[in-house]
């Protein structure tokens, strides 16, 4: 077990060989959870987060249509997006 002392605005300074230990460098993003018995600070994983087009969200529809129904009303969902289903790079239900 390591001690930190608590500075300015709450910083604290992680010991080096925890640091280098989990990877965490100067601005790496961490997570602080509180628990019963204290705070719980480990590394955050950070996950970027995909924007879909509306071709991209076409092509969702279209591929995971599963049935004959399925895929009429995803082609007509794709019409209502502005779009032609028949330009949109797919696969069709079998």
């Amino acid at each position: 077990m390591e001690s930190a002392r608590v500075g300015k605005r709450g910083a604290i300074v992680v010991p080096a060989r925890l640091r280098k230990r989990f990877g965490i460098e100067e601005g790496s993003m961490v997570t602080a959870e509180e628990k019963d018995d204290g705070i719980l600070i480990r590394p955050a994983v950070l996950v970027p987060v995909e924007r879909y087009s509306p071709e991209r969200k076409a092509e969702f529809l279209l591929s995971t249509a599963t049935t004959d129904a399925d895929y009429r009303r995803a082609r007509k969902t794709v019409r209502k997006l502005g779009l032609d289903p028949d330009s949109i790079p797919h696969r069709q239900p079998a």
